[in-house]
């Protein structure tokens, strides 16, 4: 059972957090959560660029965190939506434009083209990537 997806839409709060190895395919799992979140919040019309933000966030975790364990927050602001992805490998991350012969490096760069604010606040025990869109 998900706790998200099987829950009647009356039933859902205003915040969501669970923990997850990710593989290929899980942004595709996540991005249908959180449409259920933003649908239920009024917030479908920022869902497009929090889905894509999400999905740039996810694949990061697929191909730099060993283990590809990470927990996933979704937060009902008065403002719009913050999403966290956290995960256990500490680090700075900046937005950067890749050289154009590159085939990656452009994650960043996408979620900062597509969200009001993003950011990353490093712990003790790894990172936090956060990235908000107002509604």
């Amino acid at each position: 059972m998900n706790q998200a997806t099987d829950l009647h839409p009356a039933e859902l709060g205003d915040s969501y957090c669970m923990g997850f190895t990710v593989g290929e395919h899980s942004a595709r799992h996540m991005r249908r959560i959180l449409r259920i979140f933003l649908t239920r919040w009024g917030l479908d019309r920022v869902s497009d660029s929090a889905e894509l933000a999400l999905t740039e966030l996810v694949a990061n975790v697929v191909r730099h965190v060993p283990g590809r364990r990470c927990s996933v927050l979704f937060l009902r602001e008065p403002y719009g939506v913050r999403v966290e992805v956290a995960d256990g490998v500490a680090g700075a991350l900046h937005a950067k434009v890749p050289d154009v012969t590159a085939e990656g490096g452009r994650g960043l760069v996408v979620v900062e083209g597509v969200t009001d604010r993003w950011g990353v606040e490093e712990r003790r025990d790894g990172k936090t990537v956060w990235f908000e869109c107002d509604g």
